[in-house]
C-alpha cells in the first residue's frame, strides 16, 4: 500500500502565508533563500485580494500566474518608507488641500507585460487618463510619477531589474549598511537601462566596514517639478511660486529614524 508522503510542517505553515494571510515563525523563513515561489497557478485578481488580505504589499510580485516572494515583513523597511513619505509631505506640505497636492497612491498593484507589481510606496499628482491599455491597470489609469522601491531582505539585483525593466517602462538587527539609487525616466540609454542620476551610502558604515558620518543635506535625492508633475492635468497649474524646485528629500533623516528606533538592541 502506497503511503504518501507527509507534508514538512515548515513548509506546511509556509503555504499558511498564501491561505490564510499567517507569517508564521514556524515556517522558518529563516532558513529560505531568496526568491521563494509562493504558489502556482494564480489568477492576476486572485494575487490582488490576496495581496491586500494579507497585507503582503511589496513583498510579493506576480508573474504569468506565479507569485515570487522577494522581500519578507521587517522593521527597517518600514521605517525606510514612513520617513521618505514624512520627508515628501513635508517638502510638498504647502500645496496640500489645493488643486496641486501629491497624492501618496501607497503601494497600488499595477500590472503590465503579464506581471504584477507593488512599489513599496508611490505618489502622483492629478493626471491626465493614460490611453488603454497603457495604463497602470492596464486600461486607463495614470502610473505614479514618484515610485519608492525599498530593498532590505531583497536582492539589490531584483530591485534594480525592477525599476529599469518595470517601474521605467527578517533580520532584527540594525542594517548597517544603507545605499540609495535615484532613476529618472529621461536618462535612458537603451529600452531597458537607465543610468542612476544619484546613488550614495547614507548607513552607518560604508562596503569596507569604515563608519559613515553623514551630516544633513549630505545624502539627498532632488526631484525636479516638471517630473514631480509630470502629465499633470492641464487644468492645473504646477505651483512653482509656492514648492521649492527641487523637492528635496534628505536622507540622514532617514538614517537617523532607523537608528533611533533600533537604539539599544546592539
Amino acid at each position: 500500500m502506497y503511503i504518501p508522503k507527509r507534508m514538512p510542517d515548515c513548509n506546511y505553515f509556509r503555504n499558511l502565508w498564501w491561505n490564510k494571510g499567517e507569517f508564521n515563525p514556524k515556517a522558518k523563513w529563516e532558513a529560505v533563500t531568496l526568491p521563494y515561489k509562493l504558489a502556482v497557478g494564480v489568477t492576476f485578481d486572485e494575487f490582488v485580494r490576496r495581496s491586500e488580505e494579507s497585507n503582503a504589499h511589496g513583498c510579493w510580485e506576480w508573474t504569468n500566474g506565479d507569485v515570487m516572494v522577494y522581500e519578507w515583513p521587517s522593521e527597517p523597511h518600514e521605517i525606510c518608507i514612513r520617513t521618505i513619505y514624512d520627508e515628501l509631505l513635508k517638502a510638498c506640505i504647502s500645496v496640500i488641500r489645493t488643486n496641486a497636492r501629491i497624492y501618496s497612491l501607497g503601494s497600488s498593484t499595477t500590472r503590465a507585460n503579464g506581471e504584477g507589481k507593488e512599489a513599496d510606496d508611490s505618489y502622483r499628482p492629478k493626471k491626465i487618463l493614460a490611453i488603454p491599455p497603457n495604463g497602470s491597470d492596464r486600461y486607463n489609469c495614470p502610473w505614479p510619477n514618484v515610485i519608492v522601491e525599498i530593498a532590505y531582505s531583497e536582492s539589490i539585483d531584483h530591485v534594480t531589474k525592477k525599476v529599469n525593466e518595470y517601474w521605467l517602462r527578517p533580520n532584527r538587527e540594525r542594517p548597517s549598511r544603507m545605499r540609495a539609487w535615484h532613476y529618472c525616466v529621461l536618462d535612458r540609454v537603451t529600452r531597458n537601462i537607465f543610468p542612476a542620476r544619484t546613488t550614495f551610502e547614507f548607513g552607518m558604515q560604508n562596503g569596507n566596514g569604515a563608519p559613515l558620518n553623514i551630516q544633513p543635506g549630505s545624502c539627498v535625492i532632488n526631484i525636479k517639478l516638471d517630473c514631480l508633475y509630470h502629465d499633470l492635468d492641464p487644468s492645473i497649474q504646477i505651483p512653482r511660486n509656492t514648492l521649492s524646485d527641487p523637492i528635496t528629500l534628505d536622507f540622514f533623516y532617514v538614517q537617523q529614524a532607523i537608528v533611533e528606533v533600533f537604539m539599544g538592541r546592539d
